[in-house]
Formats: C-alpha cells, structure tokens, sequence
C-alpha cells in the first residue's frame, strides 16, 4: 500500500508518517511538502492509494490544492487531515471531492479508522458533519431535483448511495455498463452535482423512502 503525505509542516508529516507506520507497518509512505510536489509524486507513483492532504498551506488559497489534485488524479481519493474544525469547512471539502475530513486533533484510533473506509472505497466523515443537515431550502430544492429522476435512476440513485461501483449496479439491474453509466449521467446533471461522492453527502440527511414513494 502506498500512502501520499502532503503537509508543508515537517514536524507534523513526520508526527503523521509515524502513526501510519505503526497502522500499516507494510505500507510505502511518500510525502510532499506543497501541491506541485505532490501532482509530481503522483505522477511519478502510480501505486499510490491515498493521499493525505492538508487545506492550509503556504501559498494555497481555499480550496485549490484539494481541486488541483482531484483534477489531475481523479482516481486517487483524498482524505483530508486539517487543523480546521468547521462544519461549513468540512461540507465544502466533502463537495470539492474530498473523501473524507479528518481534524488534527483526532486520536489515532480515529485517524486510521478514517483511512481504513476511504480506502474502502468509503466516505469518512466526522461527527460535526455527519449528523449536520443541509439548511431547509438546500434541502428542499435536493428533494425536488431526485423527485424528477425515472424510476430506473432512483434504484441506481440508490445503489450509488450504498456505495456499490457501476459494474455491481448493471450485474444487480441486468443491464450494461454503459446504461448504468448514462444513468448515473443524468443523475449528476438532474441533481446538478460533479461526482458521485457529493451524490451520497447532499443526499444523506433526506428522507429518501418519502421521496421514493412519492415519485
């Protein structure tokens, strides 16, 4: 397993690079220091599972790192580790791309929990964001948009949101890969999101048996 560190703090990339040796005792560690050193090592690295990235780094406005990295190497999830605990600051990291959020002031139980369902292939999310719901209006406007789905895009909206891949979606619905893909398609494009993983976070405080039943 190969794990990617990018922090622009020497101490704490050693302090991180420790905790994951003692998980992953067999893992192979690589560490960057900013964004283009990162995009370099993933670039050179194709083994690389995970990276690991900090939000506030010199040089890095907002969410830029995080979107440059998923732009360039969309297949390879980003959990991110960040001394910033806001819950807005979380939401919009999980909408950037990010496959999970993590604070620093985590134990290391948490920490390697959170690494262990990303690599799952799994989003992680702390408390703070996990049980926060979208404000009432968002949320409405979110209901509207999935009532507007055919039935056929709810069952793979469904099975999206239990994290199944597209090849599990057609064997489950009896149909091709590229139905299952243009389906997903539409589902991005009706409920105006970017990827699968902002399906699952926008979607996770609504009652969606009531949306079903209701379409």
């Amino acid at each position: 397993m190969h794990l990617l560190i990018v922090d622009d703090h020497p101490l704490f990339r050693e302090a991180l690079a420790s905790t994951l040796a003692l998980a992953y005792p067999a893992a192979v560690l690589h560490e960057a220091d900013g964004i283009a050193e990162a995009c370099a090592v993933l670039a050179r690295e194709r083994a690389i599972e995970l990276v690991l990235l900090d939000l506030t780094m010199q040089g890095v406005q907002g969410f830029d790192g995080l979107v440059t990295i998923r732009a360039q190497f969309a297949r390879v999830p980003i959990l991110v580790v960040s001394g910033l605990d806001d819950p807005r600051i979380m939401r919009e990291a999980i909408h950037h791309g990010a496959a999970g959020f993590v604070p620093k002031a985590v134990d290391k139980a948490t920490l390697t929990r959170a690494i262990a369902d990303v690599l799952a292939g799994g989003l992680s999310l702390p408390p703070a964001l996990a049980g926060a719901a979208d404000p009432p209006d968002r949320a409405t406007q979110l209901a509207e948009r999935i009532a507007r789905l055919t039935p056929q895009q709810m069952r793979v909206l469904g099975m999206i949101r239990q994290g199944k891949l597209n090849k599990q979606i057609a064997h489950a619905l009896q149909v091709g890969d590229s139905t299952v893909k243009a389906h997903v398609t539409e589902i991005l494009r009706k409920l105006e999101v970017g990827s699968r993983t902002q399906i699952v976070i926008q979607t996770a405080g609504l009652d969606f048996d009531h949306i079903q039943a209701r379409s």
